[in-house]
C-alpha cells in the first residue's frame, strides 16, 4: 500500500465547490469530529470535514479522495463505543447527519426509504404516528440509523426481534472510488449469489459509505406489559432467563442487572422506581422483562406464566408495569445505565477512564462469565460495573478508573482485564462483540478470537471493495 496523500489547498477548494459552506479545515473543525462517546481509543483530528446532503455529493468526494490516495471516514451522530468513526489516518470525515430526511413509506411492503442520518429516535416516533414499528433498539436513542447499520446495533428488542441486520433490505453505497452502487432488494428472501448488503452490515465504513437505506418495518403492537423482578442475588436472576423461552414464552425485552447500577441510575434519572426491599428481603439483582401481543387477555395469560416461573426460581416478587408511564419510568432508568455510569468516572489528561466490552455468550453461559469477570476484577483491584440484554447473551461490561490511577496505569489494568476476559468469552462459546463492533478498540480481541485465516479472508473483502485501503483505515481487520 502506497503512503497516503494530503488535503491540499487545491483539493479543499474541490470539496467546496462539492459542498458549498460545508466544509471544514484546521480550527473550523469542532473537538467533536476528532473522537467518539469511548475517549480512551484517543482522538485523532482529520484534515477536512465535509457534511454531506447527497449521495452524489459524498461520491464527489470520495472520487477526489480515491484519485489523491486520501483516508476517508465516515460519521454519523458519533455515538459508537470502539473507536470506528476516529479518523486515526487522518485525511476527511464525510459527516452524515445533514442527510437525515425519512424519505418514503411503501406500506404494501412494510418498508421505510431513509437518508443515513435520521436519528433512530425520529425514526422509531415516525414510525408509531403510523401504526408501525421499527424494532432494532439499541440503548442510544440518538444514534443515527447509518451508524446502527454500520456497527450492526442490537439492542434490547433484539431478544424477539433480531439485531439490525434482520431490518435492512436494500442501500445505496458509494464504492472507494466514488462509483454509486445498490445492494439488496425490497423483497423479503434472496438467493441470488453473494449478499452484498450483509458485506455492508456490520463493516463500520471499511467497504462502502452507506447514503441511503431501506428498511423493513412491521406493525406496532397492540399491547405491551413490562414486569420488574427483583431477585436475592445475580445468580439466581440470570440462571432464571433460560426458562422464558424453554417455556415458549417470547419476550420483547429480557435484560439483567444488579442493584448497584440500578440506584446509580437512579439517581441519574432523579427518580427511584425499582424496589430495594421487599418484606424485608433485600433485592440483590433485577430481571426486566417485557412482553408485546395482541390484546390483554393474551398478554395477561403471558404474565401469570411469567410470573410463576420466575417465583419459582427466586423471585422476590413480581412488579407489573402495565401503563405507559409505568413502563416509561422503569425503562428509562435501565436506558440511562452508561450515561450514569459516565457521570461517575472520572477524567485525566482530558481521557475518561472508562473501558467497556460487549461480549455476547451463550444463555447457559451468562451466569458463570459473570461470576468469572468479577471475580477477574476483585483479583485486579478493578471497579467493574456490569449489565445486559439476557435474552440473547450479550453483556455490557465497564472497567472504570479512581480519581488516584493514572491514565497509563488505568489502560494497563484494563487491558490486562480484557486480555483475561475476552478469551474467556470465547473459550465458553462466546463472540467479542454482539452490537457495538470492532473498530479500533477491539481489533485486537477479534484477531484473537477468529484466527489468522479468518482475518486473512476479513482483510481480503476489504481489498477487493478498497484496493486503496483508503476507507476508515485501519478498523475491524488490520491495524495501520
Amino acid at each position: 500500500m502506497s503512503a497516503y496523500g494530503k488535503v491540499t489547498p487545491e483539493i479543499v477548494e474541490k470539496f467546496k465547490e462539492i459542498a458549498p459552506g460545508r466544509v471544514y479545515v484546521g480550527e473550523e473543525i469542532n473537538d467533536d469530529f476528532t473522537h467518539d462517546e469511548m475517549s480512551i481509543y484517543g482522538k485523532a483530528m482529520p484534515e477536512a470535514v465535509v457534511d454531506a446532503m447527497t449521495t452524489e455529493e459524498v461520491a464527489a468526494v470520495v472520487k477526489i479522495c480515491y484519485e489523491n490516495t486520501i483516508p476517508v471516514t465516515a460519521r454519523g451522530a458519533g455515538t459508537g463505543l470502539v473507536g470506528a468513526a476516529v479518523p486515526i489516518a487522518g485525511g476527511v470525515v464525510i459527516g452524515t447527519t445533514k442527510m437525515n430526511k425519512i424519505l418514503e413509506y411503501d406500506l404494501n411492503n412494510f418498508v421505510v426509504k431513509i437518508q443515513p442520518g435520521v436519528l433512530l429516535n425520529d425514526l422509531a416516533e415516525d414510525c408509531v404516528s403510523r401504526g408501525l414499528m421499527y424494532p432494532p433498539d439499541p440503548g442510544e436513542k440518538f444514534a443515527a440509523v447509518g451508524g446502527n447499520v454500520a456497527t450492526n446495533a442490537g439492542g434490547m428488542r433484539a431478544c424477539k426481534y433480531g439485531a439490525t441486520r434482520d431490518y435492512v433490505r436494500a442501500m445505496t453505497v458509494v464504492l472507494s472510488n466514488g462509483d454509486i452502487a445498490h445492494f439488496g432488494s425490497t423483497v423479503s428472501k434472496t438467493s441470488s449469489g453473494y449478499s452484498l448488503v450483509n458485506l455492508m452490515i456490520g463493516s463500520e465504513g471499511t467497504l462502502g459509505i452507506i447514503t441511503e437505506l431501506t428498511l423493513k418495518v412491521i406493525p406496532a403492537p397492540k399491547e405491551v406489559i413490562s414486569l420488574v423482578m427483583p431477585f436475592e442475588d445475580l445468580d439466581s436472576c440470570i440462571s432464571t432467563v433460560p426458562l422464558f423461552k424453554k417455556n415458549n414464552l417470547d419476550p420483547q425485552a429480557l435484560e439483567f442487572m444488579e442493584r448497584a447500577i440500578v440506584e446509580k441510575s437512579e439517581k441519574y434519572v432523579g427518580k427511584a422506581v425499582y424496589p430495594k426491599n421487599i418484606d424485608g428481603v433485600e433485592a440483590g439483582a433485577y430481571l426486566l422483562v417485557t412482553f408485546d401481543g395482541r390484546d390483554m387477555d393474551e398478554l395477561e395469560e403471558i404474565m401469570e406464566q411469567a410470573s410463576e416461573i420466575a417465583l419459582e426460581n427466586g423471585a422476590i416478587d413480581v412488579i407489573v408495569a402495565d401503563t405507559p408511564p409505568k413502563i416509561k419510568d422503569v425503562w428509562a432508568a435501565r436506558s440511562s445505565f452508561l450515561e450514569a455510569i459516565k457521570a461517575e468516572t472520572n477524567w485525566k489528561d482530558g481521557l475518561e477512564l472508562l473501558d467497556e466490552c460487549d461480549v455476547v455468550v451463550p444463555l447457559d453461559k451468562i451466569a458463570p462469565y459473570v461470576e468469572y469477570v468479577y471475580a477477574v476484577g476483585k483479583k485486579m483491584g478493578l471497579q467493574v460495573e456490569s449489565f445486559g440484554h439476557a435474552g440473547d447473551g450479550n453483556l455490557h461490561i465497564y472497567v472504570i478508573g479512581d480519581d488516584q490511577i493514572s491514565v497509563e496505569d488505568f489502560k494497563a489494568k484494563a487491558d490486562a482485564f480484557f486480555d483475561d476476559i475476552y478469551p474467556e468469552a470465547t473459550r465458553v462459546g462466546g463472540l467479542v462483540s454482539g452490537e457495538h463492533a470492532i473498530g479500533s478498540g477491539k481489533l485486537k480481541y477479534l484477531a484473537e478470537a477468529e484466527g489468522e485465516r479468518n482475518m486473512e479472508l476479513m482483510l481480503g473483502i476489504k481489498k477487493v471493495f478498497d484496493p486503496k485501503m483508503i476507507l476508515n483505515p485501519g478498523k475491524v481487520c488490520y491495524k495501520l
